[in-house]
């Protein structure tokens, strides 16, 4: 994720960090080439390109592609905001057991316990991003038993079975472990709905959708303009092409809110801040908190 102050004038003109400008720029360059063919066309065929034909079908045509962006542009930003609400629940559940858990555990269990919370974020972390899921929870929490399709439920499963063993040996009260458990099953609503992210993209035919249109619209918006606005042509294509696809461009980033996008979500930030949870109670120096590389918070 991109953390910077707005920049003044000149800067925000010429910034790329965090710009889509990068992934646009062949299909600018593409659509500037398509222009200057069209003007050049235009200049020793004009019969071919009545100023006649005007520009109103390329207005209501682009009225309508740019609601359509819109759509979809906030149904992705949706997207991203719901996943960082989900990770934001996390932490705040990891300092919950934080506090409780060595307050009603031995020291020894309450340890155990606390490590297994920081395997849980490393592991949803790799799961989240197509890593070695089981090794993330491992080289956090070693043994833990990672049987089943889903090391990091495994994880939540083994703390809830070890705090049922304590209060069938009377170390824990029914009601001391049903509000951990409470808390248990909230990392677990976390996990569940960050898969159903992950897992569910938006309708392809919608953005294939728009895509076309998009391209389709680029490629002929010359051919009502040339008429007109002559080698000027090239720069206002240029200018609405960069909108309608930078806004294509940004939606693809939001739209997958754990990859390493630069408007993706800083995963590797948010798991270092659950570890620093987890060290604080455990009494451990703290490991040191994420900054942005170049604005880049990772």
């Amino acid at each position: 994720m991109i953390v910077r102050t707005r920049p003044n004038l000149l800067t925000l003109l010429f910034t790329l960090r965090g710009s889509i400008v990068p992934r646009v720029a062949p299909k600018l360059a593409g659509i500037v080439a398509v222009s200057c063919a069209v003007v050049w066309a235009e200049s020793r065929w004009p019969a071919l390109f009545p100023v006649s034909a005007g520009v109103t079908p390329f207005t209501v045509v682009g009225l309508a592609l740019s609601i359509f962006l819109s759509f979809r542009n906030n149904a992705c930003y949706e997207r991203w905001w719901e996943a960082r609400k989900h990770w934001g629940n996390l932490i705040g559940e990891v300092r919950n057991l934080a506090r409780a858990l060595p307050a009603l555990l031995p020291e020894r269990e309450a340890a155990l316990q606390l490590r297994r919370l920081s395997a849980f974020a490393h592991g949803l972390h790799a799961r989240l991003r197509d890593l070695d899921e089981a090794a993330a929870v491992d080289r956090t929490s070693p043994g833990s038993d990672l049987s089943g399709p889903n090391p990091t439920d495994s994880v939540l499963a083994a703390i809830t079975r070890d705090l049922a063993a304590l209060t069938r040996a009377g170390r824990l009260s029914d009601i001391q472990f049903g509000l951990l458990e409470a808390r248990i099953e909230a990392l677990s609503g976390v996990h569940t709905a960050c898969e159903r992210l992950a897992n569910t993209p938006l309708p392809f035919a919608y953005t294939l959708l728009v895509y076309r249109t998009a391209w389709l619209y680029c490629l002929l918006l010359p051919v009502g303009l040339t008429g007109s606005l002559g080698w000027a042509t090239p720069v206002v294509v240029a200018l609405v092409a960069y909108t309608f696809f930078g806004l294509d461009a940004l939606g693809d980033e939001l739209e997958e809110p754990f990859g390493t996008e630069p408007n993706d979500l800083p995963l590797d930030a948010m798991v270092r801040a659950v570890d620093r949870i987890v060290h604080h109670a455990l009494g451990e120096p703290m490991p040191q908190a994420l900054a942005p590389d170049g604005y880049w918070l990772r």
